[in-house]
């Protein structure tokens, strides 16, 4: 299979020669393996059931051959971790590890200083190569982005794109075989993954219901509470808080949640902040096979704006994909993706990008061929209340034309590339 180049991998090319181990962080089959595969010499697969015996048997086996080395899914031996973590610190040189798998669990050291992390995450819109961009992301955030382009994606292939997911092997399969697929992948988080982070699964229906509910939730700040709530159809009411938060930090572990963290400003211009993070999936598409939605459902709730959580809900996958294609980019650039929020509810920024230096590039989000001037009176508002401290403003849409509306780049979500 042809390999398509990652955003990720432009930062491993720029930090794998400076740093000595690397975590490639992200949910399963999202490529880690293709990525690090790729510039390994020697590859150790904890997945293997033989493989897996050694290093248990012996932690140190991982260490053996030539370096790079590639320790695949090394979170199916924890202890691996402690003896790569040992081996940076007798010797710092660059470029010797690269990990795949889950983030460290809390009894595990942190690998700070020695095991750096890059987030890695399902395909970005850009690089599913479904059209070509015209107007870069790096060059918004630098402020000197060229606003332009025309895009012949609709609708139609903005709901296509939201089924067909960013898991690179997936994006082959159509109709009931993607389907059966996704629904494949979800039973396996639930049945294996949670399990093997060590949070037992007593009711995987429960654990299901659970995520139900948060991805009902996706693009919302719902309460914790609301969402464990929304879990209790079917069963003698909502799975205990005890029982919910031990599958939240799992399914954080795993990234199959991707919380979007709220701004807070260190400068005091806003009196109170909403400091609740945004819900999301790893990828749409998840979200929609957990609500039983297919290709024909979606383009229906297309056009019809399906309801719920107070907004219609495709709209807020279509910000989901919107909000997974920014965050590649951003990181890309080394920047960080928030949400704002005021604390009152009548102030809210779909995403804030803000780089090294405190300024910030805004993002909205619009399901809609057409932005009017009300679409950008958060945008103005927050221009009014920063200043020179907003690089830009933007309004990322699936309309046909990138160009400049009262000082606001209007760029279809296709147009927008690295």
């Amino acid at each position: 299979m042809h390999y398509r180049h990652r955003v990720v991998d432009g930062l491993l090319d720029q930090l794998f020669q400076q740093l000595p181990a690397i975590l490639l962080d992200g949910p399963k089959a999202v490529g880690k393996t293709t990525t690090a595969t790729r510039r390994a010499r020697t590859i150790h697969n904890l997945d293997m059931p033989g493989e897996k015996l050694r290093a248990e048997a012996e932690p140190g086996s991982v260490l053996q051959g030539p370096r790079p080395i590639l320790v695949d899914e090394w979170h199916r031996v924890p202890s691996t971790w402690g003896v790569i973590k040992r081996a940076v610190d007798d010797d710092y040189t660059g470029g010797q590890f690269l990990l795949t798998g889950s983030l460290p669990g809390a009894g595990t050291h942190s690998g700070a200083g020695r095991i750096a992390s890059i987030r890695m995450r399902p395909l970005s819109f850009a690089e599913r190569d479904v059209s070509i961009p015209s107007v870069s992301f790096r060059a918004l955030l630098e402020g000197s982005a060229e606003i332009t382009g025309e895009t012949d994606v609709d609708l139609a292939t903005y709901s296509a794109e939201l089924m067909r997911s960013g898991f690179p092997a997936l994006r082959q399969l159509e109709g009931k075989a993607l389907e059966v697929a996704l629904d494949g992948y979800i039973e396996r988080i639930i049945d294996a993954e949670v399990r093997e982070l060590g949070v037992p699964v007593f009711r995987p229906a429960a654990v299901q219901a659970w995520l139900r509910s948060y991805a009902a939730a996706t693009a919302t700040v719902a309460s914790w509470e609301a969402i464990r709530d929304g879990a209790a159809s079917g069963f003698q009411g909502p799975p205990a808080k005890t029982t919910a938060i031990p599958y939240r930090d799992a399914l954080t572990r795993l990234r199959i949640l991707d919380e979007l963290p709220p701004w807070l400003p260190t400068s005091n211009q806003f009196a109170r902040l909403a400091q609740g993070s945004k819900h999301f999936l790893a990828d749409p598409a998840l979200a929609l096979r957990l609500m039983n939605f297919d290709q024909e459902s979606v383009q229906t709730a297309m056009a019809h704006g399906a309801m719920r959580f107070d907004r219609p809900l495709v709209g807020r996958l279509f910000e989901a994909l919107a909000t997974l294609s920014v965050r590649t980019y951003a990181e890309g650039c080394y920047a960080r993706a928030m949400h704002f929020r005021d604390g009152q509810g009548r102030h809210e920024i779909d995403l804030i990008i803000e780089r090294g230096d405190g300024k910030v590039l805004a993002v909205e989000v619009k399901l809609g061929e057409t932005v009017t001037r009300n679409d950008l009176k958060q945008l103005n508002w927050l221009r009014s209340q920063i200043g020179d401290d907003l690089i830009d403003s933007v309004v990322l849409y699936s309309g046909r034309h990138a160009y400049r509306y009262e000082g606001v780049a209007l760029i279809p979500l296709a147009l927008l590339g690295p």
